[in-house]
């Protein structure tokens, strides 16, 4: 084997090895952002699960109203979760946060019975809110259904503020792994260039001369993506030991679609950037190789 021939091979083994590198970091970057993305999302749900209003009884309410009030919340498709608070443990409660006992102050209990509703994510938004209230205070037994307007409208402004930014950076994020992962794999096709001029040369034909180009770097792609989710792996499991918690915002099958999801990002994007950098080593003369 000629000296020109093992440096040839040391070259593109240099070249693979950089590229897989490259692609993984790119591709762990990609996986920290998707994660965050899954964080994110799981603990707006938890905050949008804490929304919620409150139903009070009037005085004159019979039991049967109630009964009937505490079917109705209970059936509803926004209702996620309902508690009903007697006058009895509502003048309960207030004793035990005040020290006061309104009873032998006021000589009666002057506390209302009322429903603790948290709505679910889909309806934790104001115009849903207010559709509600509209509802239920024509409810025969209703006095008052209490909205926490501008809570909700706080929340749910700086949860659109934090997805907007989230989506910014998400399609940055995609813009530079593309940038980033074609560069590397323009240069590790690169490195082949004298090889793809010279079975031009020899009738090779430009479908015969890609595949193994493009087949090769796909199968670089899919061993960074492994490479990226081994790393990811372990800092998910030295969070999780150190500080605890993450598990509960994101289920197993939404780790293993991020993960599903580099691996098929990573092929694809190595896939395609070989096709174009070969494409274009394929349209070069022999003087035009010499320049990047």
């Amino acid at each position: 084997m000629s000296y020109s021939v093992k440096k040839s091979k040391i070259s593109y083994v240099n070249a693979n090895i950089t590229s897989i590198i490259s692609v993984a970091l790119v591709l762990l970057l990609l996986g920290m952002g998707a994660m965050l993305g899954l964080f994110a999302r799981s603990a707006t749900e938890r905050i949008k699960a804490g929304i919620g209003f409150d139903v009070s009884m009037s005085d004159t309410a019979t039991d049967s109203q109630v009964l009937a009030m505490k079917r109705l919340l209970s059936a509803a498709p926004y209702t996620a979760s309902v508690r009903y608070i007697s006058k009895e443990e509502a003048l309960h409660y207030w004793q035990q946060e005040t020290g006061e006992d309104l009873m032998q102050v006021l000589g009666f209990n002057p506390l209302t019975a009322e429903f603790e509703v948290h709505v679910k994510p889909a309806y934790a938004v104001v115009d849903s809110l207010n559709m509600i209230e509209a509802s239920l205070v024509r409810v025969p037994g209703v006095d008052v259904v209490q909205v926490h307007r501008d809570q909700v409208e706080a929340i749910s402004r700086n949860i659109s503020n934090i997805v907007a930014v989230l989506a910014v950076v998400a399609f940055a994020l995609l813009v530079v792994s593309f940038a980033l992962i074609n560069n590397t794999v323009r240069l590790t096709v690169y490195s082949r260039r004298f090889l793809i001029y010279t079975m031009k040369l020899v009738g090779a034909t430009p479908g015969f001369i890609r595949r193994p180009i493009v087949v090769s770097n796909i199968i670089n792609g899919i061993i960074a993506a492994l490479v990226a989710t081994v790393v990811l792996s372990a800092g998910l499991f030295y969070i999780e030991r150190v500080e605890g918690g993450w598990s509960a915002l994101v289920t197993p099958a939404e780790v293993w679609c991020v993960f599903g999801g580099l691996v098929v990002v990573g092929a694809l994007l190595c896939g395609f950037g070989a096709l174009l950098a070969s494409n274009k080593y394929l349209r070069l003369d022999y003087d035009e190789l010499f320049k990047r």
